[in-house]
């Protein structure tokens, strides 16, 4: 499980994100918006999540497997689709290294199969309550 603290004072938009071992991010809307752009907006959290959680279990595949996977390149944009009321995420990757097309078709395979896009991809549950 993943636990995150967050925090809004009086300063527009800025948020304070904590993870429970004291990392910090700060997330605030752009200023169009109203906010100070001092980091990611809210959106751009969620891709980020995406990227990094690909980029990562890409890495780890293909260390397993010792393949000679260089870099790993990718941008993910998050558009909401009115006509359709859905959110749609695109993403394009690009790998570096001296890999034959079956394994470039694998990682792709490999890169759907994260948690964060498993997450993303299956049903989510939202509850919130006050805390007394």
């Amino acid at each position: 499980m993943a636990t995150i603290s967050s925090s809004i004072k009086k300063e527009l938009y800025r948020i304070e994100l904590e993870s429970p071992t004291g990392n910090v991010v700060i997330a605030d809307e752009p200023l169009d918006m109203g906010g100070q752009d001092l980091g990611f907006s809210p959106a751009e959290l969620l891709v980020s999540a995406l990227s990094a959680c690909t980029s990562a279990t890409l890495r780890m595949y293909a260390d397993r497997k010792g393949w000679d996977l260089r870099e790993v390149k990718l941008e993910i944009d998050l558009d909401w689709d009115d006509e359709t009321n859905k959110t749609v995420i695109h993403g394009k990757m690009e790998l570096f290294g001296d890999l034959d097309e079956k394994q470039r078709e694998r990682l792709l395979s490999i890169a759907n199969m994260c948690p964060v896009h498993k997450i993303l991809t299956n049903r989510i549950e939202i509850n919130t309550e006050f805390v007394s």
